[in-house]
């Protein structure tokens, strides 16, 4: 077998060339025994790719001795230093002596137990330990340098134990057999891999040889950018509501006052939902300014508006007899991450009502909102301080409760959601209410997927919407119906810092319809 020495040439994939020229096949654990396996398999790829070489990949185990066995296959076991430490002393030695005598303590620690154990050593008169035999077999040295000179044993009980006693390891090599290709020769032939300008005009591209385009290879990751699930199901519930005619209103303010969040909605200002319990308050700066018009074509009343919302707090109005307690102008200037994208369609339904349509009313109108709110919860499995939620308002002339049960069916069904079922609830801000539940098949129970109502003349009068104009809204979570079409049981896995990205990545979008 021929062997090519390391550094010859420095050309591995000539020194492979040369060496099968001389023999063929040849083992590259054997032929180029300094080389690691990637370098060799670098070389071969090289050679394969022109047809020059083939090869075929041997990977097998091998047992190495541990530094510890290295030197006991040097200098003996412990045990075998120790029997012959005192085999040359005739009179025995103290221990103090033979530790002197071996020249390693930690040797005769562990060497005179194995050496007592197997009888090779006594204790003597005076304190003294002598050898009891005059002769011994270093098992463990033998076996040692069986396995460095033929890197295995056939015994597998030996190597078990010498596993289990830390001397020895098992690693995986790999090595290759290498033979000749059918374009097998001494010197390697430049390959291009581009036909340039420069090759086309002098006409070297005729006597070139090109590098074969590889087809089965894959492409580089290109890392590409995906769409978060909710962001995908967000799209669907978009063209939902554009199908049915819906605008989608401004939510890019995650600030509000407390008068839009909560009081323009009708809800007092003792309600637990403004407790620092439930809502996360701004510290710097705590209030904003009275609500006025931020745009040219805003021709809302605010201060008339202002004071209604204080009268039917404080007083009633409307045919309301309110809440008859002191109301805090201060209290509804104070700043709060929003708690619902509500705050939105009331303010949407206040510019609404400065307009006039061709019977001199406000015209009829729809608005739709998907964005971020925020509650001061506690995390769990269900719950985060931060969610989405997906609202829809109708403001129309000659609405009904049923017509809102109607639509409600209408809507959830584009989703793929039958079967509803409503229940009667409260709100502060729409009366009567109504939650929704769906049957849910892999739950196999009703689940609540949403809340709606029709608004309270309190809230939509107080703004100068005209008193026979009824509104309806709905409103449920995004989160929700994503985890229910994604199968994802914690809501924790779908939004925060606990995402797995590769989960983003692989999931398809999902048809609600057809989830």
């Amino acid at each position: 077998m021929a062997t090519v020495q390391d550094g010859a040439s420095g050309d591995l994939p000539s020194e492979i060339l040369r060496a099968l020229s001389e023999n063929e096949p040849i083992l590259s654990a054997e032929a180029f025994p300094s080389y690691k396996s990637t370098e060799v398999k670098g070389a071969l790829d090289r050679l394969g790719s022109r047809s020059m070489i083939t090869y075929e990949t041997i990977d097998r185990a091998e047992v190495v001795l541990e530094a510890e066995a290295l030197e006991i296959a040097a200098n003996g076991s412990h045990e075998a230093r120790v029997f012959e430490a005192l085999r040359k002393a005739i009179d025995g030695l103290t221990l103090s002596e033979l530790e002197a005598a071996v020249g390693d303590k930690s040797v005769v620690k562990v060497g005179q137990g194995k050496a007592f154990k197997s009888k090779w050593i006594a204790n003597g008169k005076e304190g003294r330990l002598v050898a009891s035999t005059d002769s011994i077999q270093d098992t463990t040295r033998e076996q040692l340098q069986t396995i460095k000179e033929t890197m295995t044993h056939p015994d597998a009980k030996i190597l078990t134990n010498l596993k289990k006693r830390k001397l020895v390891k098992m690693q995986k090599v790999t090595s290759f057999k290498i033979q000749k290709g059918p374009k097998f020769a001494l010197e390697i032939v430049k390959v291009e891999t581009d036909l340039t300008a420069d090759m086309l005009t002098s006409g070297a591209w005729k006597t070139a040889t090109f590098k074969p385009y590889n087809f089965k290879s894959l492409g580089a990751d290109q890392n590409a950018g995906a769409l978060h699930p909710l962001n995908k199901v967000r799209h669907e519930f978009r063209q939902i509501f554009f199908e049915m005619g819906f605008e989608e209103m401004p939510t890019n303010r995650y600030v509000e006052t407390g008068f839009w969040n909560f009081d323009a909605l009708f809800v007092p200002q003792q309600h637990p939902a403004r407790d620092l319990q439930d809502t996360f308050y701004i510290s710097d700066p705590k209030t904003a300014d009275k609500p006025r018009a931020e745009s040219s074509d805003d021709k809302g009343d605010y201060e008339s508006y202002w004071k209604n919302v204080q009268e039917v707090h404080q007083n009633g109005k409307y045919g309301s007899i309110g809440y008859r307690y002191p109301w805090a102008e201060d209290e509804s200037l104070r700043l709060v991450l929003r708690t619902h994208t509500t705050a939105i369609s009331t303010a949407m339904l206040h510019k609404l009502a400065s307009q006039k349509g061709p019977d001199g009313r406000p015209p009829p109108a729809r608005y739709f909102s998907i964005d971020r709110v925020f509650r001061n919860e506690t995390v769990d499995m269900t719950h985060l301080a931060e969610f989405h939620q997906v609202e829809g308002v109708i403001a129309d002339y000659g609405l009904s409760l049923g017509g809102l049960m109607e639509f409600m069916e209408i809507f959830f069904n584009k989703m793929g959601i039958e079967d509803l079922r409503f229940k009667p609830a409260y709100n502060p801000y729409t009366e009567p209410s109504m939650e929704i539940f769906s049957f849910h098949k892999g739950l196999n129970k009703l689940v609540e997927i949403g809340n709606s109502g029709m608004f309270r003349p309190e809230m939509l009068e107080s703004m100068g919407l005209p008193k026979e104009m009824r509104v309806f809204g709905w409103g449920l979570s995004l989160e929700r119906p994503t985890m229910i079409k994604y199968k994802v049981n914690n809501i924790r896995e779908l939004l925060g810092h606990k995402v797995d990205l590769s989960f983003i990545e692989r999931n398809p979008a999902v048809r609600l319809e057809k989830a």
